[in-house]
């Protein structure tokens, strides 16, 4: 049976290693039910990593920690070796895909990637998309010729298939300019076709050196496309290594008693 790396041996390898995201000692609680207990996590520039766990587990809760859409109670996150303020956090620091993929769809699909820039503008420009100026266009184009949909621009988003959809939310994510892109299951409501594409463009991307997390429901998607496999269960890590060092059990096991997600 191949050893499975232990999470202390993978996070001093990661630490050794310059680190886009540094998760440490991260803790959540909901009144007295504990989603994330003391949870440390790295994700290298260039580094694809899925972390996978059953409903419940704290997966999803974990990358939102990073952007600010849960509050932690505990523990401390670097992006790009820098402290993210967890009040008051820097747009640019971590982007973010979700399962529901929020675009407007009555927008052109060129609009809904300048949004991506939002967080960066000054309220001159950020107060409609009409006040969009020609540079964050050009610089859109370029984030939708990144994911192949370039020839999409001026269509509305909402006449997208839902595969070209979630690559405009990556799109939209680029146009963050942020050094992590975190994906909270990206590929669940896609066909596997289209699924495979998306894996395959996160993988790109990471081939550009940009971090990349995606919590991911799919094991064999996740060993097929990610350089590293992280395992939650009741809001702890019980593995993290190469998806050759893991064993079909204990991924398995992580599925055993699905509960209703935190």
């Amino acid at each position: 049976m191949t050893r499975v790396a232990s999470t202390v041996d993978l996070n001093i390898a990661a630490s050794q290693s310059s680190s886009a995201l540094a998760i440490r000692g991260i803790r959540v609680r909901y009144g007295n039910k504990v989603v994330l207990d003391g949870v440390d996590l790295d994700v290298a520039a260039g580094e694809v990593v899925g972390v996978l766990g059953a409903n419940g587990s704290g997966k999803s809760t974990l990358l939102r920690c990073v952007v600010g859409l849960a509050t932690t109670t505990d523990g401390r996150i670097t992006v790009a070796g820098r402290p993210v303020d967890m009040h008051s956090r820097d747009p640019r620091s971590a982007a973010m895909v979700f399962q529901k993929i929020h675009l407007i769809p009555r927008r052109s699909v060129l609009d809904n990637v300048c949004a991506g820039a939002l967080g960066r503008l000054d309220i001159r420009h950020s107060w409609s998309t009409w006040a969009f100026g020609r540079e964050l266009k050009e610089e859109a184009m370029g984030c939708l010729d990144r994911v192949g949909l370039a020839d999409r621009a001026h269509d509305r988003a909402g006449r997208l298939s839902g595969g070209q959809q979630q690559r405009v939310a990556i799109a939209r994510a680029l146009c963050q300019r942020a050094p992590v892109l975190l994906a909270d299951e990206p590929v669940s409501a896609l066909d596997p076709a289209a699924a495979e594409q998306v894996m395959r463009l996160l993988c790109s991307l990471a081939g550009d050196g940009i971090a990349v997390a995606a919590v991911l429901h799919q094991p064999d998607l996740a060993r097929r496309h990610c350089d590293r496999l992280v395992g939650l269960s009741d809001g702890r890590i019980t593995f993290s290594a190469r998806p050759d060092q893991i064993d079909d059990d204990v991924v398995a096991r992580l599925y055993l008693s699905e509960e209703t997600d935190r």
